[in-house]
């Protein structure tokens, strides 16, 4: 029988046949960053809701979907320090490596509340690593959009700490990796994960060319997210958070990407899209309490899509953050993928 590690890698090779590499750019497939090194990091013990599993799940599903082949594989690699420090202070990154580098088991992340293992050192920085390759290859029109199951998620990590799940800020790190290598000089942030993306935030709060759309149950961890947090200096009105009712659902959700997200996003007109894709709203998420289905992550991703392909030639990068119900990620990751897929 196939390791878990083994059995990961060849159903990944078997999705990415060589013919995806040389399709028109007319029929430019959608990418898809999903590989092992993501399974190595380990939130200290076996049923903690932030799992390898869930990568798993996620396989299994586009796998079952017919998905998995159709997609453009994007390959992993580690992060540069260079890159880091678009977000992350030398001091923190200093803390991390010191930390994570001679681990012997599970420990705790001396900034937050973050479990750690010894293999989450290398997950994490193959993370942000890799969601970069994503952001070249749809910058350079390789794929038309991407999406980027990697592990740990990045959303509440701000420049200084880690917490909640999270190590380093994928998404922040992709924001400014867009910009200062290669070109963007507007980046729109939309974050649907339920918890507040308070790192991504906090990183962007001074700053008009990074806009933050943001909905979430404003009272979950971490506390922040009040819609009268709307930036500071030359950053004020360019972040838009939305609190959202417990139960709130599809209806409520897609409403709210309407009339909210939709005149925002045109007003501001981003060269780039990202993506803070957290499934934790999903219908009975262990850690979240909304009432999202498949269908109204699917709903919000057409929102999105259409706006990226009015203002900036269809350029997303989706990232997973929460999601802690395994079938019911899977099929959400599958609905959200498929609508990338369609456009």
């Amino acid at each position: 029988m196939l390791s878990r590690r083994t059995f990961f890698a060849n159903i990944l090779v078997v999705g990415t046949l060589s013919v995806g590499q040389n399709a028109p750019q007319t029929q430019r497939q959608t990418g898809l960053l999903l590989d092992d090194v993501y399974l190595r990091h380990l939130a200290g013990v076996s049923d903690h809701p932030e799992r390898p599993e869930r990568l798993t799940a996620i396989r299994n599903g586009l796998d079952r979907s017919g998905l998995l082949k159709s997609l453009y594989r994007i390959t992993p690699r580690r992060v540069t320090d260079e890159e880091l420090a678009f977000v992350h202070t030398r001091a923190y990154v200093d803390v991390v490596r010191k930390e994570l580098s001679n681990l012997r088991g599970p420990a705790n992340l001396s900034t937050g509340d973050t479990l750690v293992s010894p293999g989450s050192l290398e997950a994490a920085e193959y993370a942000a690593g890799g969601v970069l390759n994503a952001v070249d290859a749809v910058m350079t029109k390789r794929v038309k959009n991407a999406f980027c199951a990697v592990r740990p998620p990045g959303h509440h990590a701000t420049p200084t700490r880690g917490m909640g799940f999270c190590i380093y800020n994928n998404v922040a790190i992709a924001a400014r990796y867009a910009q200062q290598k290669r070109g963007a000089k507007r980046v729109l942030i939309v974050d649907w994960d339920y918890h507040h993306g308070n790192g991504t935030q906090d990183t962007f709060y001074e700053d008009d060319s990074v806009f933050v759309f943001d909905t979430h149950h404003y009272g979950a961890y971490p506390g922040t997210g009040s819609p009268a947090e709307t930036g500071a200096g030359k950053g004020v009105g360019t972040k838009l958070n939305l609190a959202m009712p417990v139960g709130s659902g599809d209806a409520q959700f897609l409403e709210a990407f309407k009339t909210r997200l939709v005149p925002a996003a045109r007003k501001f007109k981003p060269d780039f899209i990202l993506i803070s894709a957290g499934f934790d709203g999903m219908r009975d998420d262990v850690l979240g309490q909304f009432d999202i289905t498949p269908q109204g992550f699917a709903a919000m991703t057409r929102v999105v899509v259409d706006l990226a392909n009015q203002l900036c030639q269809g350029r997303i990068v989706s990232v997973l953050e929460g999601g802690y119900r395994l079938d019911g990620l899977s099929e959400s990751v599958v609905a959200h993928v498929k609508t990338l897929q369609s456009f």
